[in-house]
């Protein structure tokens, strides 16, 4: 069965204009002539601003531009915060000759050969790289810091065992000093309490020898009056005597041997007897009731001179005893003078 043909096309004339319009009141001169557009592979251009990203396979790396930027920003950032940390220099990172995004980025689902190695050898250099020198310059910062700590630690142990070592020297050596001072003040004061002791017992001995050469001059008497004592009683305002009070008639010794160079009256004193020592030392026995001795006569240690009386000026019956070294009128204490004699009046 036969049938008619369809009538062919008009062919697209570009001087002809559509009568119709998309979003617009009227034809616009800047919206044709239009020719037709077969895309092909080759005639495809990526449009800017937006990419295909390629599928990751192995853990390679995003063909993204975006993606490469990003990476390549974040190893900048860590050699520069390595740096920072570090205090050391930058760290220098490679980037290897790439060609440019856009040839890196193609409709294949697989990168180019050499795209994929350079985004490789791009991707494990820098991040490898950066790394290990970060993780090397931190722990090298970090052994630098435990070093000087650790100096400063010793330094200071070791300043602080010196002093303590100084001290216990010092504290040591101000102990024996203590010490050597103490046994030193200890021995000074003993030897100071063997001379003193030493000198007594000379003392004793000397005394106890002269006591055999000195006796008292009177016993059974009672000291009324001593050497010094004031008052109206005497002549001179004060006694220059030692008084023996006992009853009349007891008998007067010789202190010590001597000779007699005085024997008879002599005014307010009564009869008075004066022995003259062999140093010169007078003797004066004096309100005497009788004499036993007359002028050079020698006497020894305890012959009887004479009696105690109350003649002159006296209250009672006593025997005064006055002693003059070297013929001084003025006269010592008696009593004083008999105790370094070894006598106790």
């Amino acid at each position: 069965m036969a049938s008619n043909p369809p009538a062919p096309e008009a062919p697209y004339a570009p001087s002809q204009r559509s009568t119709e319009t998309f979003g617009y009141a009227g034809h616009r001169t800047d919206e044709g002539p239009w020719e037709e557009w077969n895309p092909t592979a080759d005639s495809v251009r990526p449009v800017r601003g937006k990419h295909r990203v390629a599928k990751q396979r192995g853990g390679g790396f995003a063909r993204s531009s975006t993606v490469l930027g990003v990476g390549v920003i974040a190893a900048v950032s860590a050699g520069g915060m390595a740096s920072a940390n570090t205090g050391k220099a930058p760290v220098s990172i490679s980037i290897p000759d790439l060609p440019n995004v856009g040839s890196l980025i193609s409709d294949d689902d697989e990168p180019a050969p050499e795209t994929a190695s350079a985004l490789a050898g791009f991707g494990s250099e820098t991040t490898v790289d950066t790394h290990t020198d970060a993780d090397s310059s931190a722990a090298d910062a970090g052994e630098a810091l435990r070093s000087r700590i650790m100096a400063q630690v010793e330094s200071q142990q070791t300043q602080y065992e010196v002093k303590a070592t100084a001290a216990a020297a010092k504290a040591q050596a101000d102990a024996v000093a203590k010490a050597e001072k103490e046994a030193q003040a200890k021995a000074a004061a003993a030897k100071k309490k063997a001379a003193e002791e030493a000198a007594e017992k000379a003392e004793a001995a000397r005394l106890a020898e002269l006591a055999k050469q000195f006796t008292l001059p009177t016993s059974s008497y009672t000291i009324t009056s001593t050497f010094g004592q004031a008052g109206s009683l005497w002549s001179s305002g004060y006694h220059t005597g030692l008084d023996f009070a006992a009853p009349t008639g007891t008998l007067i010794k010789a202190v010590h041997s001597a000779t007699v160079t005085e024997a008879g009256w002599a005014g307010s004193y009564g009869y008075r007897t004066i022995l003259t020592l062999d140093d010169g030392t007078e003797l004066w026995f004096c309100h005497q009731s009788s004499i036993n001795v007359s002028v050079g006569q020698k006497v020894a240690t305890g012959d009887v001179i004479g009696r105690v009386g109350a003649t002159g000026n006296v209250t009672g019956a006593h025997l005064h005893l006055e002693v003059h070294p070297d013929r001084n009128p003025t006269g010592i204490d008696p009593a004083a003078w008999l105790r370094s004699k070894g006598l106790n009046p």
